[in-house]
C-alpha cells in the first residue's frame, strides 16, 4: 500500500531547506524521513521549483480551448 506522507510542494519545500547547508543524515532526521526517501524526492524533484509543482496538468485527449 502506497502511503503519501507529504504534499510534491512540502517536498520540495523540504529540498530547499537542505539547500542550506546541514548533512543528509542529520537533515533526514529533523524532517522524519529515510535517507533513501530523501535521495529519491532528490533525483525526482531536484531541478523543479514549487511554482512548477503547482501548474495545472493538462490532461491528454481533451479538446484545446476555445480562442
Amino acid at each position: 500500500m502506497n502511503r503519501n506522507r507529504f504534499t510534491e510542494e512540502q517536498i520540495l519545500g523540504i529540498l530547499k531547506d537542505h539547500q542550506t547547508g546541514i548533512g543528509a543524515k542529520e537533515f533526514c532526521r529533523e524532517h522524519s524521513v529515510s535517507d533513501v526517501t530523501f535521495y529519491k524526492w532528490q533525483s525526482k524533484y531536484g531541478g523543479t521549483e514549487v511554482s512548477d509543482a503547482q501548474e495545472p496538468k493538462e490532461v491528454s485527449g481533451a479538446p484545446p480551448p476555445p480562442s
